[in-house]
């Protein structure tokens, strides 16, 4: 038996966009251009590179710092401080595109 388990969207639903690489940034632009309201963005913390070791920001935090979006970039998305930061954006949708960390039912189902 199939059950349509889905809830009615507002008109311009609230989005959070989760992605880390290069190739995410594009879906993240195309967001924005196509007048989405994109809350934050959650992506992996900066990481050390090179021989230097100074930590270098993600692609996606780039492009959402260029573009004016909140970045959020927790160590683990279920711990449960993140998991409550979620709940108070109260977004509609999550968008995800590569984001490197394994989503768990206490993170999805808030």
């Amino acid at each position: 038996m199939n059950q349509d388990l889905s809830l009615p969207l507002p008109a311009r639903p609230e989005i959070i966009f989760m992605g880390t690489p290069d190739f995410a940034v594009p879906s993240l632009e195309a967001l924005v251009a196509n007048d989405h309201h994109v809350r934050a963005v959650v992506t992996q913390p900066d990481r050390p590179k090179g021989r230097s070791g100074k930590p270098v920001p993600s692609p996606v935090k780039q492009g959402a710092e260029r573009l004016g979006i909140e970045v959020l970039q927790p160590e683990r998305v279920s711990d449960e401080s993140f998991c409550r930061v979620i709940q108070t954006i109260s977004p509609d949708l999550l968008v995800v595109i590569a984001f490197g960390q394994i989503l768990t039912e206490q993170f999805l189902f808030l």
